[in-house]
């Protein structure tokens, strides 16, 4: 385990643990093709092999017969996509991974990438929300040639301000010098950025705590999730920050825009709910459009869910949603019900090759006929104007082709990933359901292509397929890279 400051046991919002007796047996953290390394093309190209890789957490899974302590599996794109075999499973028993794998760590509740060193490879960062008795904490793992390998932990600067260190993660250049920036959020009121310039030697160039409380009414409290793009295009990353404001306790999105001189605030999206933010460009004009979604419990009941767009503009997001989508709206397969969780988990990123970014939307609570809370998965596109529900397609795994049968608790749809794992430019839809096989869990992957995400050739690995035990408490596809 890593050493942080120890702190009161927080109640987790996870699902209740059990014990198993399966444990992981540690293995060559290195099971991918060695690949010729090129620049970090892109964010998450583990091998530089030109083709995005994909990393999915299952962060209950025992290891060395501790139980809850967490795994990671990174599945490495090729030209035919992602297979089980080209895989790297990663722990904190792992040789060359910083701790020791033990109870309640909950390695991988969050995951981000980049290329953090500019050695033209990314790199993968995860988070530990229960290490330390919550204290949390972040390791880097290197990219290389052969794959991921080695890792390096990001220090809490903080530990006595807040708990869950490392709860929400996000990579981008904020201050426009050309290398990689890490942000890390917490429990508390404090984010903190970790400045480009990392090297193996000495982690981050510098570090400063970002200025969440220079406005009345705009201090953060608990950073639920990290997102980053450049919403005014000027090419310099930007900071979304999805969590509660501290004076009001509204939930909502700020959003920081990066400069030389740091990362100021420029709006606060609020909403009603527990909420999630994905960025991405869905109507193709060069700025990074917001979509965010609020779902769960707004303080009287259990809403269904809905999903906002904001568009980007070279003043920042502009404060008026586009559109707001439900399974309401027309064109959106299904309906409206209490308790769905439409918009749990989110990604966005162009499906079809139209030049418009398309925007994955969870709902884990979904019912189908009499299996409850088996889950479900909806396509939004993209357009010139933006988010649209015209085209909406939807995914369960009662879906002709997908693999498998929609069963109550599979929660499929508990993380989504939009990529292209393939190389042919359009992006593949990966989704997790954590409660496959009560409650292992399991990882899909479908294909993109000109008429949307297709079910042919479609993909699903379990746990004994990606190296992780074969039963027990897991959780796999519960945390997917954002």
């Amino acid at each position: 385990m890593l050493q942080h400051h120890r702190r009161k046991r927080l109640p987790s919002l996870a699902l209740a643990t059990a014990t198993v007796a399966a444990a992981l047996t540690a293995g060559p953290l290195l099971t991918a093709v060695p690949a010729t390394a090129a620049p970090a093309k892109y964010a998450d190209d583990f091998n530089g092999d030109g083709y995005r890789d994909l990393a999915t957490a299952a962060p209950y899974t025992p290891v060395g017969g501790k139980t809850d302590a967490g795994a990671v599996v990174v599945n490495y794109g090729s030209a035919n996509g992602i297979s089980a075999s080209r895989r790297t499973v990663i722990t904190q028993n792992t040789a060359g991974i910083p701790g020791t794998a033990e109870k309640d760590d909950r390695f991988g509740t969050s995951l981000t990438s980049g290329d953090l060193n500019r050695d033209g490879y990314a790199d993968l960062v995860i988070g530990s929300n229960g290490e330390n008795a919550y204290a949390g904490a972040v390791v880097i793992v290197w990219g290389s040639r052969s794959g991921l390998s080695g890792g390096q932990t990001v220090p809490d600067p903080a530990p006595s301000a807040h708990d869950e260190y490392g709860m929400s993660l996000a990579v981008g250049d904020f201050s426009g010098d050309g290398r990689a920036d890490l942000a890390i959020g917490s429990t508390g009121s404090d984010i903190w950025i970790h400045r480009g310039g990392f090297t193996k030697a000495s982690g981050a160039a510098s570090r400063y705590e970002l200025a969440t409380d220079l406005y009345p009414g705009s201090s953060i409290y608990g950073a639920q999730s990290l997102a980053a793009g450049d919403v005014n295009g000027d090419g310099t990353a930007d900071l979304v920050v999805s969590g509660s404001q501290a004076e009001t306790y509204d939930d909502g999105t700020f959003v920081y825009l990066g400069s030389a001189s740091g990362l100021t605030r420029q709006t606060f999206l609020r909403n009603g709910a527990d909420e999630l933010a994905a960025v991405g460009d869905l109507n193709g004009d060069g700025y990074a459009d917001v979509v965010t979604s609020t779902y769960g419990d707004n303080g009287v009941t259990s809403v269904g869910g809905s999903v906002n767009a904001y568009l980007g503009s070279a003043d920042g997001v502009r404060t008026r949603a586009q559109t707001t989508i439900t399974q309401d709206s027309p064109g959106v397969p299904g309906s409206d019900e209490e308790g769905d969780w439409f918009g749990n988990a989110l990604s966005i990123a162009d499906i079809n090759g139209d030049g418009y970014g398309d925007v994955a939307v969870g709902t884990i609570h979904e019912t189908l006929g009499t299996a409850k809370i088996a889950g479900s998965v909806t396509v939004l596109r993209g357009s010139a104007t933006g988010l649209t529900a015209t085209g909406a397609q939807s995914f369960t795994q009662n879906t002709a082709g997908v693999p498998g049968t929609a069963e109550s608790a599979d929660r499929f749809g508990a993380s989504v990933r939009l990529s292209d794992l393939n190389g042919d430019r359009k992006a593949d839809l990966s989704v997790g359901a954590d409660g496959e096989n009560h409650p292992a869990g399991a990882l899909y992957s479908l294909r993109g292509s000109a008429s949307g995400v297709t079910t042919n050739r479609a993909i699903s690995f379990g746990p004994g397929s990606t190296g992780l035990p074969t039963s027990g408490y897991l959780r796999l596809g519960q945390v997917m890279l954002r």
